[in-house]
């Protein structure tokens, strides 16, 4: 089984705002050939965000709450306790515990945030593959 660490905007993009480029990220995170490694920090900022304006105008069109965006979630994730700092530093301090913990579980960072993404090189140092897309590894 394929594991990955998702930050909030991709967690967004998959269970709300159901973008194209997302398809086959969700579809595999459905077919259970993918699941999530998060921590419990990790949800509470997206069950923080999903009241924001935008986002529950949006949840609200698609006729989905709170609960039924985090039990979908809560679903895919195998939990894990907060990751220690790796030795670089996310200029983004929201955005740390999303590298630290790809890095600690070696598995795919899945990001569009700026201030991740330009962590790649570094990030590759240690193995840990930074990506705005899923793409299913070729077996």
């Amino acid at each position: 089984m394929m594991h990955a660490v998702l930050d909030t905007n991709i967690v967004l993009d998959v269970l709300v705002f159901e973008e194209e480029q997302c398809a086959p990220l969700r579809q595999a995170l459905w077919d259970g050939g993918l699941r999530l490694f998060a921590t419990q920090e990790m949800r509470s900022e997206l069950e923080r965000v999903l009241d924001y304006p935008n986002i529950k105008k949006r949840r609200e069109q698609r006729d989905l709450s709170v609960s039924a965006v985090l039990q979908t979630y809560d679903a895919w994730v195998d939990w894990c306790e907060p990751a220690p700092k790796i030795p670089f530093t996310c200029k983004d301090a929201d955005d740390q515990r999303f590298l630290d913990l790809a890095a600690q579980q070696q598995c795919t960072l899945i990001s569009k945030d700026d201030a991740i993404l330009v962590m790649r090189k570094r990030m590759a140092t240690i193995g840990v593959n930074v990506s705005q897309v899923w793409t299913e590894p070729a077996q």
